[in-house]
């Protein structure tokens, strides 16, 4: 067990159901010394995890534990919807197929059909990928809420680390609902993706198709049947039309 892994959780137990608590009770609580629960809180704090309320000084449960909940929520019935249509979608293309939700600034895999080809496979579920560096990425951001400008990290020598060149890819995934990444986030790896959109119109996560750089780029048919795919999840969310008309 990581014992500043355990201490940080046990912080965010005693502060559920809405309790507010001083540093020094939250201590108590958790049987450590204040000194040691300061740079805990401070660090879930920079994390939005943790919350203080400005004229108490109280500490509360953050906003972006509330993300995590619905990212957990939204990835139960996505994992639901997708199982029914990645398999066949892998049948068709030959690739492997990626789901994956975006946590932040990164995209988490929450379910992966491997290559049909009956080739050993590492399971890909729980990987965590830098969204600008992914095709699942991209396809979040494009049609999410605008950021702030932060440093893109480089993976690889193809890396995107522009934001102004990010800009125009993600335009032209918003035009075209679909996006693509080519050895950004691991060399000799090139995907694409298009986004699933949920009954309120909100990118809830994307579907992806991955192969080996030898195989890129796609053909046309591969990438009609992500699209294709991606539609139909979405009309199962309850998306009227995809992508929603405001991106039109």
């Amino acid at each position: 067990m990581i014992q500043a892994v355990d201490r940080a959780l046990r912080i965010l137990t005693v502060l559920q159901g809405g309790r507010r608590m001083s540093l020094g009770e939250i201590a108590t609580a958790i049987d450590l010394a204040p000194s040691t629960v300061h740079g805990l809180v401070r660090t879930l704090l920079a994390h939005g995890m943790v919350g203080q309320e400005l004229d108490s000084g109280r500490y509360r449960l953050g906003p972006a534990t509330l993300r995590l909940g619905n990212v957990y929520l939204d990835t139960l019935e996505l994992r639901s919807r997708v199982a029914i249509w990645t398999e066949g979608l892998a049948r068709r293309t030959g690739c492997a197929v990626r789901t994956g939700v975006l946590l932040f600034d990164e995209v988490v895999v929450v379910a992966h059909e491997p290559r049909p080809d009956g080739t050993r496979q590492m399971p890909e579920v729980g990987i965590v990928i830098p969204a600008h560096a992914s095709a699942l990425g991209k396809a979040l951001l494009a049609f999410g809420p605008e950021r702030e400008a932060a440093e893109l990290r480089s993976m690889t020598g193809e890396t995107v680390t522009d934001a102004a060149v990010l800009a125009g890819q993600l335009a032209q995934t918003r035009t075209t609902g679909i996006a693509t990444e080519v050895e950004e986030a691991v060399l000799g790896e090139c995907a694409v993706a298009a986004t699933v959109f949920d009954s309120s119109d909100e990118a809830t996560g994307a579907i992806g198709l991955v192969v080996p750089a030898a195989r890129w780029p796609l053909p046309s048919d591969a990438v009609d049947a992500l699209r294709d795919t991606a539609r139909a999840v979405s009309r199962e969310l309850g998306a009227p039309v995809w992508p929603p008309r405001r991106y039109h």
